[in-house]
């Protein structure tokens, strides 16, 4: 994750310009400028960490907000090696030390943590359904239910987390769902158009939910298949229809995917049924924010 992009920037500028960060009135009344002080970043429950690349990058886009010298004074993000993105972490353990102007590290400290307690929320349930996978060739997707401008953050945590992006946006690859195949007049006809358009080394996919709707798609050319809202049982049967049609073919096999209804308690059926992805909407609409919390000292003067 390249932390420093302008499209990084944008978000994270934005959080603290939402949260008036630099007008902060309680500390800005209270706290001594000149003060400067030790934030110890902490995980209060067993989590997987991701978020940590935006705290130094916080700090600085503070300084465009805040012209005043307390805010422009040098800071310092330590964290132990062992420490990144990706790694799972214990209750109580610290994950970084930010020495800083006291003024910034309380004004800061919400936008900071909101952050890192999302994505790490998201990274720590993607590795349990990644956890539940292990043995099987499947991997976990993400979807595009994601939070309005936070797509590619909440993404690179589902990687933290172990799991596999699905496409990033409506540009990045064809996904023929039902709505377009009712729309476009059926499976064979719209599929025919989507060949027909696609760019060079994009591929196919069409969501099927009836043996009919796949056996539509298979014989239209399909080359990656959505099994939408089916049970184990009828995935199952589905892969075996799919990987003979694949053989007979003669050319690359067509890849599976699953979707619809899949948690945690059934996702390893679904993986053992052959199916090569398994995408959840879950990791990042329904992750619970991870416990993280910041705590914040008075260093000495001398």
């Amino acid at each position: 994750m390249d932390w420093k992009s302008h499209r990084i920037d944008a978000l994270l500028e934005l959080a603290l310009q939402e949260d008036k960060a630099a007008g902060d009135a309680t500390t800005n009344g209270v706290i001594d400028p000149n003060l400067r002080a030790s934030a110890t970043i902490l995980a209060r429950e067993d989590l997987v960490i991701c978020g940590l690349g935006a705290v130094p990058r916080f700090l600085e886009l503070y300084r465009r907000l805040d012209h005043r010298p307390q805010a422009q004074t040098r800071f310092e993000v330590v964290s132990h090696p062992e420490i990144f993105d990706g790694v799972r972490v214990r209750a109580g353990q610290a994950l970084a030390v930010v020495r800083h102007n006291a003024q910034v590290l309380l004004s800061c400290e919400r936008v900071i943590l909101n952050l890192m307690q999302h994505l790490s929320g998201i990274a720590t349930l993607t590795r349990r359904y990644a956890d539940a996978l292990q043995g099987t060739k499947a991997r976990v997707l993400d979807t595009r239910k994601t939070i309005a401008g936070l797509r590619v953050l909440e993404k690179y945590a589902v990687l933290c987390g172990g799991g596999t992006n699905h496409r990033m946006d409506l540009a990045s690859a064809i996904l023929i769902k039902n709505n377009h195949i009712s729309l476009g007049g059926g499976i064979p006809t719209v599929l025919k158009r989507a060949l027909a358009a696609r760019r060079p080394g994009q591929t196919v996919q069409v969501e099927v939910r009836t043996t009919a709707e796949l056996d539509e798609a298979l014989a239209g050319g399909a080359e990656s298949i959505l099994l939408d809202n089916m049970t184990p049982a009828e995935v199952k049967e589905a892969v075996e229809r799919i990987r003979k049609e694949s053989f007979a073919r003669g050319g690359p096999a067509v890849s599976i995917e699953a979707s619809g209804g899949i948690v945690l308690e059934n996702i390893r059926a679904y993986a053992e049924a052959g199916v090569d992805f398994i995408s959840v909407g879950a990791l990042t609409h329904s992750a619970r924010a991870a416990d993280i919390s910041m705590r914040i000292e008075a260093e000495s003067a001398a």
